[in-house]
């Protein structure tokens, strides 16, 4: 087997290749979009077909590469079911197994905290905890769904009860340690050893850190597997081709569980609704599709970007008003409405068929 630990410079993201040098399967753990090309060298020196991209989260500290090593390789692409990464073909849930080489196992344990998202991924006696576990520290939790006390659960009850000699390797190290261990962690983090879950949250909450330089730029892409406007229609349809090799659950899935959870209403219903006023109106779709055309006074917020947008639009300020969410064909915001009604949100709304079914009513 070949093992690399990779390291960016410039966000000091730790990127993590596993491969098999006897049938050349490779993975990739959250990887860099500016180090495309050396991925691809890398591969391409030892004979490698990249088969699994993954991410432990949606980041919001660089753009992940994993859209342009799909677009380039073939390579399938894979986010937590959490995260709101649509285009990603595999949407990965708690205790996945992604199989690859001749009976290697890459194991998903959910770690939400950093990120309702956030994951970490078991191999051998290998843990990469991404930002959840860090060398003498953990994740932030002041956005993207973070939450202190689950961070604090998933670290204790879940990576903590790995064996001792479990090695850790972190998504980021701001001083340039490589490698620690579960017991060290359980036993020296500071921000952990001999703190009560009531003691990290306190300290947790008075971190006072800055906001990540790049996340306005990084967490709207990284919805989209690090991907512009163009490349994720081009995604789009590259994954509708790609049969995986293994289900895990398919984007179609977690749209139909998400319409069974959410309340869907047809045009008529929408237009009655609008009239009557009293609802907040969201397009959910890209710049280019609001821009073509769109419902009279609607908000627009991608759903790529809801999440860190919400909290910052004066409309949406009370949670209690009713909002009606639309796309182009209603699986977009479907989607959306799940997340908002996990927000908060009480009285949330779908519109069935989308945009097309608008313009199609109209006429």
């Amino acid at each position: 087997m070949l093992f690399k630990q990779l390291f960016d410079q410039d966000t000091w993201t730790y990127t993590y290749l596993i491969a098999d040098l006897m049938n050349r399967e490779a993975i990739f753990i959250d990887p860099v979009n500016t180090h495309i090309d050396d991925y691809i060298a890398l591969l391409q020196e030892h004979r490698l077909q990249l088969k699994y991209s993954l991410e432990t989260h949606v980041h919001a500290d660089h753009i992940t590469a994993s859209g342009l090593l799909r677009q380039r390789l073939g390579a399938q692409t894979g986010v937590s079911s959490l995260c709101g990464a649509e285009t990603a073909d595999i949407q990965i849930q708690d205790g996945d197994v992604f199989e690859f080489a001749e009976g290697e196992q890459l194991k998903v344990i959910a770690t939400p905290g950093h990120t309702r998202g956030s994951i970490s991924f078991l191999w051998r006696d290998r843990l990469f905890t991404g930002d959840s576990l860090l060398i003498g520290g953990c994740g932030r939790t002041d956005f993207q769904s973070g939450d202190a006390g689950a961070l604090f659960d998933s670290i204790t009850q879940r990576l903590f009860t790995l064996p001792d000699e479990t090695l850790v390797y972190p998504g980021h190290d701001y001083q340039q340690r490589w490698v620690s261990s579960i017991i060290q962690e359980r036993t020296t983090n500071p921000r952990l050893a001999n703190k009560s879950r009531a003691e990290f949250i306190d300290i947790m909450a008075n971190l006072n850190l800055p906001k990540p330089r790049l996340i306005d730029e990084a967490v709207p892409a990284n919805r989209y597997c690090g991907l512009d406007e163009k490349e994720r229609q081009d995604a789009v349809t590259l994954r509708d081709t790609i049969q995986p090799t293994r289900t895990i659950t398919s984007a179609e899935a977690l749209v139909t569980a998400a319409k069974q959870q959410i309340t869907e209403v047809d045009v008529a219903q929408s237009k009655q609704l609008i009239a009557e006023g009293n609802i907040v109106v969201v397009d959910t779709r890209e710049e280019s599709e609001y821009a073509a055309g769109h419902l009279d006074d609607a908000l627009f917020i991608p759903r790529g970007i809801l999440e860190f947008k919400i909290n910052s639009t004066p409309e949406l300020a009370d949670k209690s008003k009713a909002v009606l969410l639309y796309c182009r064909s209603g699986n977009r915001s479907a989607l959306a409405a799940q997340v908002m009604l996990g927000m908060g949100y009480t009285t949330v709304l779908s519109m069935a068929g989308g945009y097309e079914a608008w313009k199609k009513a109209v006429v």
